[in-house]
């Protein structure tokens, strides 16, 4: 949809706005309103929930509800209290957003849904009568606050240096307007986000469910099923083998975990598989930490070869993945186990088994540790496999790879689509509040 644009513009002399209607002003956000930094909140006063003013630290900020505003608050406090901490109470609809730190750069703003206090990390706006907040929301995240932060290792951003900066400002029945078709058009453009957003769960679910028939029940629904002898796995086909994992390993090989204590990084040494890399599905070489070949020398069980299993078993519990070729030589670490298939069964379709639900729901039950979540060397070895003939195991990983193929394709398309459509959001957004189109006439017939 094309939107017309206003009938005369001047030069704004601010470079980022470029030029604006004639009939706009552009002003410094200081005659916009009155920007108040917020106050210190010591431990002592912090965690009570009973009290009559909400107090909202600088994390809360992301727990916004889905209007932007902040209600729900993890303190409260008196009003004795707000005079101790000289903590000002900042009225309804004021903005707030991070003035230090990372969180300054995300430049998340939020209004308040009810007269609160906020943290010394948060600043807040409290804007005039001549300025919509609904506007305002809007339009101040086109700002780059990290050209006015200042420098240095931790920025932030002072009350004077945001109320020099200078923005534009439509007469207010405009600014009525253009926030009520923003709000209109993005909520649509939002709701088309989620449908992909929820398009891509239900293919992961579908991923996951057709891993887990596959493996478990065979591609060949008319098969006769007997009972497994394993309560997490049901039925499995009748001509199928179900045996613990440890009787499925190579010979001459044991089921083992990497390096206890690999010392600090090194620039160059023996590259070794970490729980981070076990998640993120990442092995090229120069990502991996390396170690002396003096201590991977003494985890001989657990060098690698290529072509093998390994698997997570703390933390990223779980992930399974065949090793690279490119890999050999390479080590883990002690949160990933090494694992050699024998004869009766591939590696590929082992690595299907563990992405199984029935597998997960094995590992949670035997999770253990209270610092780390992790599994057992001796449950990954009496963890049950279903062992079809070898001809089925190809045929699974083959039908597998086909269909997450297909389900990844999709995913790529929707996630595609959900960049395309943020993209059109904050084109609108910026295109409508610097007045590079003119929504009047839009947002009249909207409201007739």
């Amino acid at each position: 949809m094309s939107f017309p644009r206003y009938p005369e513009y001047k030069d704004s002399g601010v470079e980022w706005l470029g030029e604006v209607p004639a009939h706009w002003d552009v002003v410094k956000l200081g005659l916009i309103g009155v920007f108040k930094g917020g106050a210190g909140f010591p431990e002592e006063h912090q965690g009570q929930t009973t009290f009559d003013i909400p107090f909202f630290k600088v994390g809360d900020i992301g727990q916004a509800d889905v209007d932007g505003a902040l209600r729900n608050a993890n303190h409260t406090i008196s009003q004795d209290t707000a005079r101790l901490l000289r903590a000002r109470v900042l009225p309804v609809w004021t903005i707030v957003f991070a003035k230090v730190g990372a969180a300054l750069l995300l430049q998340r703003y939020r209004w308040l849904g009810q007269p609160s206090c906020i943290d010394n990390n948060m600043m807040g706006l409290i804007v005039n009568r001549n300025c919509v907040p609904q506007f305002l929301l809007h339009l101040l995240p086109l700002l780059d606050l990290s050209m006015l932060a200042n420098p240095g290792a931790v920025p932030s951003i002072n009350e004077e240096q945001i109320s020099n900066h200078r923005v534009v400002l439509p007469p207010l029945p405009e600014q009525v307007a253009i926030s009520n078709f923003l709000d209109r058009e993005t909520a649509k453009i939002d709701e088309l986000v989620a449908e992909q957003q929820r398009l891509i769960e239900l293919l992961k679910e579908k991923r996951e469910a057709v891993i887990s028939l596959a493996v478990t029940k065979g591609l060949n629904p008319n098969a006769p099923m007997k009972p497994s002898g394993v309560e997490w796995l049901g039925e499995v086909p009748a001509h199928w083998a179900v045996l613990p994992l440890k009787r499925l390993i190579a010979d001459d090989t044991s089921i083992s975990y990497g390096i206890v204590q690999p010392g600090e990084p090194l620039a160059t040494g023996v590259p070794f598989v970490q729980t981070t890399n076990m998640s993120s599905g990442t092995f090229d070489l120069d990502s991996l930490q390396r170690t002396s070949a003096e201590i991977a020398s003494a985890y001989p069980r657990s060098a690698l070869t290529g072509g093998e299993v390994i698997l997570g078993i703390r933390a990223s519990i779980g992930a399974a993945h065949v090793v690279p070729m490119e890999l050999a030589g390479a080590n883990l670490s002690r949160g990933v186990a090494r694992i050699v298939p024998g004869c009766r069964v591939t590696s590929q379709y082992l690595v299907a088994y563990f992405g199984t639900a029935a597998v997960a729901w094995y590992w949670e039950l035997s999770k253990q540790g209270s610092t780390f979540n992790e599994v057992s060397i001796a449950t990954v070895r009496e963890l049950a496999v279903c062992v079809p003939p070898d001809d089925e195991q190809v045929a699974t990983v083959g039908y597998i790879d086909i269909k997450l193929k297909q389900f990844d394709a999709l995913a790529v398309e929707a996630q595609r689509a959900i960049e395309l459509l943020q993209e059109r959001r904050t084109a609108l957004i910026s295109a409508a509040v610097t007045g590079q189109i003119d929504v009047r006439a839009i947002a009249d017939r909207a409201a007739a």
